[in-house]
């Protein structure tokens, strides 16, 4: 119920029971897109830190001192900008570290984030008498911005359960520079293959675009199968083509109930949506018109205060992304 601190310079917030079993379901249907139920064992920390008691928690605490937990550098920031950190944070390395004792681990795996977790583990798997695990760590992969590390938190993630159509034009709108990162840390196409792709580049041998578009192929195949893919990439490029832009066959279609007009007669558009979830947030639709992102039909909507009105039909279309809404009011 303690959650490793978020990196930022402040506490993070706890969670209750249910909401981290229900964060697990969660986690177990995307990881299994990867790995084998078969041959995967799901376990809960719970099953043996439960049954330690308060004499066991100082026990651990023993095996760590606070000058070795300053050298983190989250924790280091913190405490030379006078941020508060809470002592159940300084717990959670020593938490997780105790799993690796628990479960007799030979090699771990996790971020580059992750790291002093990780060798917190080894540390006090030296203290227990164990074996000490391996640890292995992974780049970062940089979110669909080019700037900060994948977040669901900053909006800039291509889910693992997403639709392969929305997967595949998130994925197309990233820069040229981010796609050889994503080739690297997402496919497992050899560098010496990727560098080809590089130079042809280069040379104006292939265009980026082509490029970019194996690229997503690549991963999507990873993670639904392949003839799901290619309909889903062959529809939006149809979407996206401004010769002929098509509209999907099955676009969602919503009739707004009477509920929508009962606190006034012409509801915002931003809210509709919102309410919806064609956008996450009624501030998130004003970014997106600020953005040029928001389509009604195939004009760009510009006025953040567009509302509807009764009895109309109103075709919606989120700009890359190519997601549409019919709303009938």
């Amino acid at each position: 119920m303690i959650g490793d601190p978020t990196g930022k310079s402040e506490t993070r917030k706890r969670l209750s029971k249910e909401e981290v079993l229900e964060n697990s379901k969660t986690y177990q249907s995307q990881v299994f897109k990867v790995l084998d139920p078969a041959k995967t064992r799901i376990v809960y920390n719970s099953s043996w830190c439960s049954g330690m008691n308060f004499e066991d928690v100082l026990v651990l605490s023993s095996k760590y001192n606070v000058a070795r937990m300053l050298e983190r550098d989250d924790f280091n920031k913190r405490y030379k900008a006078g941020h508060p950190i809470s002592m159940i944070e300084f717990l959670y390395p020593l938490v997780q570290g105790y799993d690796s004792v628990a479960m007799e681990c030979d090699v771990e795996l996790g971020g580059t984030d992750q790291k002093f977790n990780l060798l917190v583990g080894r540390d006090l798997q030296r203290e227990y008498g164990k074996e000490v695990q391996c640890v292995l760590t992974l780049p970062l992969l940089v979110g669909l911005d080019g700037n900060k590390k994948m977040s669901k938190s900053l909006g800039n993630y291509v889910g693992i359960t997403e639709v392969p159509i929305d997967m595949f034009g998130k994925l197309m709108s990233i820069s040229d520079d981010l796609m050889w990162n994503y080739f690297e840390l997402l496919t497992d196409l050899p560098l010496s293959e990727i560098e080809v792709r590089k130079n042809g580049i280069v040379n104006k041998e292939l265009h980026p675009k082509e490029v970019k578009i194996e690229l997503a192929k690549l991963i999507m195949d990873q993670l639904s199968s392949p003839s799901e893919n290619e309909e889903a990439i062959e529809e939006w490029k149809k979407i996206h083509n401004p010769k002929s832009r098509a509209i999907p066959d099955d676009i969602r279609e919503v009739k707004l109930g009477e509920e929508f007009f009962s606190e006034t007669p012409e509801p915002l558009l931003v809210w509709v949506l919102s309410k919806l979830s064609f956008v996450p947030s009624v501030s998130e639709g004003r970014r997106l018109i600020k953005a040029g992102g928001l389509y009604l039909f195939e004009d760009k909507i510009t006025d953040e205060k567009f509302a509807i009105q009764k009895d109309k039909e109103y075709l919606v279309r989120q700009g890359k992304k190519g997601k549409f809404l019919k709303i009938l009011s």
